[in-house]
């Protein structure tokens, strides 16, 4: 510090520096700000003994271009009635380390709900992984439809994505469903920062199943590689896994099907076999 001082411009460029540091990681993560049209609305989530429901419901269209549509619907479900919870993944392009990581809970009847935990940008932010260490984004638990979810990546972004069953019991199933309830409820009364490394898209799933850490809850694009390992997804190996869960082609091609839940889970169990249910 002594050796700062005896060099002003250096030393008052540090200090600003620190300053500014401090003063952005001192402010209060909100909701009220100018953000991203996708991102804008917060979600409400309320609990029961018995279910839930979560409003609003991401339910947009896409072409390979834009969203052609922004609609929102709501969703209400018993925990009884949850059958299985799917993980998607979507390799960040040109990286096998960064991946985004996102949840879909199958019902009865061939429903779906997703939940993806996300950066919440203001309407002119990008998106910086050096930008999220530093409290420039909110935290945001989205909920959408499966339609909305998976197409938004595989037809606007043309993103792969990768869609694996999870190998948890019925308790575990609901606890995980209960769990990202709750927390999408406390975000709601009292928003948080997202950041890169310890509350990012992959690492808040893992709190909340309450996973032991590892490096792949910040090397997100090897989330499925450790899942298989732990025996939570199923395979003879993992790139047989990788394989059968690669659902980009299939998404794009079923992109305007009107009842897009049922065709995907159909496709899935072919698949999958007992471990799609």
């Amino acid at each position: 510090m002594l050796r700062l001082l005896k060099h002003p411009p250096i030393g008052v460029l540090a200090a600003v520096g620190l300053l500014l540091l401090v003063g952005a990681l001192g402010k209060p993560a909100r909701n009220d700000r100018d953000w991203y049209p996708y991102l804008a609305r917060t979600t409400h989530a309320a609990m029961t003994n018995s279910g839930f429901a979560v409003t609003p419901v991401t339910d947009w269209r896409y072409d390979a271009k834009d969203a052609v549509s922004k609609d929102y619907t709501a969703a209400a479900y018993d925990y009884a009635t949850l059958r299985k919870v799917w993980l998607v993944l979507e390799p960040q392009p040109g990286s096998t380390l960064a991946a985004h990581t996102f949840l879909l809970f199958e019902f009865t009847g061939d429903r779906l709900l997703g939940v993806t935990i996300e950066a919440r940008r203001e309407r002119y932010e990008d998106y910086s992984a050096w930008d999220g260490l530093w409290n420039a984004y909110e935290l945001s638990y989205l909920w959408g439809t499966a339609h909305d979810l998976l197409a938004r990546r595989a037809v606007m972004l043309d993103h792969q994505v990768f869609m694996y069953p999870l190998t948890v019991n019925e308790a575990g199933e609901r606890h995980v469903l209960k769990r990202l309830v709750e927390r999408t409820a406390a975000l709601e009364k009292t928003p948080r920062y997202y950041n890169t490394l310890t509350s990012n898209c992959t690492n808040e799933l893992a709190k909340a199943t309450k996973l032991k850490w590892d490096a792949s809850f910040i090397l997100t694009g090897t989330a499925d590689d450790h899942l298989y390992k732990l025996g939570l997804i199923p395979g003879e190996n993992f790139p047989a896994a990788e394989q059968r869960a690669e659902i980009t082609t299939f998404v794009k091609a079923n992109n305007g099907e009107q009842n897009f839940d049922a065709v995907l889970l159909a496709e899935l169990r072919k698949r999958w076999g007992d471990g799609g249910r």
